[in-house]
């Protein structure tokens, strides 16, 4: 390499070194905020998942208080007194509260306590429609077949987590209602369905035999 090349080569470099100095007093604070940034988001992360455990952790302690109290107008007595921060955490303490009102025998607090969670638009869709369910469930004594149904279908139709348990309700009310070819016809997609458990093909099983259906092409012994 020539003095004069060698020369060229020096100068390029130093031009490129004053750029890349002169680019980093320009924009370097943007790297700072950048870095910032990332290292705060981490922290503010870090401080929520940690204040989220403690919020669970304290409702599970004072749930667990509530539910050792003597007698079950104590025990709904003190779950209503939870203070539950979030969407979440109130549907969970107002669910164990609608089991120690049904353990009261206050059924109709507990419907009420059910119809609001079904009704409270900041809750999860999931709580909501579980929610109808039990409702529906405590209610069915007092409501015409038709509107049960109806009640039902709703839910088998709009929620896949709760389609099967609807269906098996269907297919009581149609039992109920003297329709015995449109119950057995039902319990059979039941207990051929794969979202259904276990208990519940079981049940449609011994419901399909009880009704003098067949079950796989055989008849029924009988016994």
């Amino acid at each position: 390499m020539s003095q004069s090349e060698s020369f060229i080569e020096e100068v390029t470099e130093e031009v490129r070194r004053d750029r890349l100095f002169g680019l980093m007093r320009r924009y370097g604070w943007i790297a700072v905020m950048i870095v910032v940034l990332i290292v705060g988001g981490a922290a503010w992360n870090e401080w929520r998942k940690a204040r989220d455990a403690a919020q669970a952790q304290s409702l599970g302690d004072a749930m667990v208080a509530a539910l050792e109290a003597n007698d079950d107008a104590a025990r709904v007595a003190a779950l209503e007194a939870i203070d539950a921060p979030t969407p979440g955490a109130r549907a969970v303490r107002d669910f164990t509260t609608v089991s120690a009102l049904i353990d009261a025998g206050d059924l109709a607090a507990a419907q009420d306590r059910l119809d609001a969670i079904a009704a409270d638009g900041q809750t999860d869709p999931v709580y909501r429609q579980l929610a109808g369910f039990k409702s529906l469930l405590l209610k069915a004594g007092d409501m015409e077949l038709d509107e049960r149904r109806l009640g039902f279908e709703g839910l088998a139709q709009t929620s896949p987590m709760l389609r099967v348990a609807a269906e098996e309700q269907l297919a009581l009310i149609e039992i109920e209602s003297g329709d015995t070819d449109a119950a057995i016809a039902r319990l059979e997609r039941l207990r051929t369905d794969a979202e259904a458990t276990a208990g519940l093909r079981q049940r449609a099983s011994q419901l399909i035999v009880a009704l003098g259906g067949v079950l796989n092409g055989t008849a029924p012994s009988g016994n």
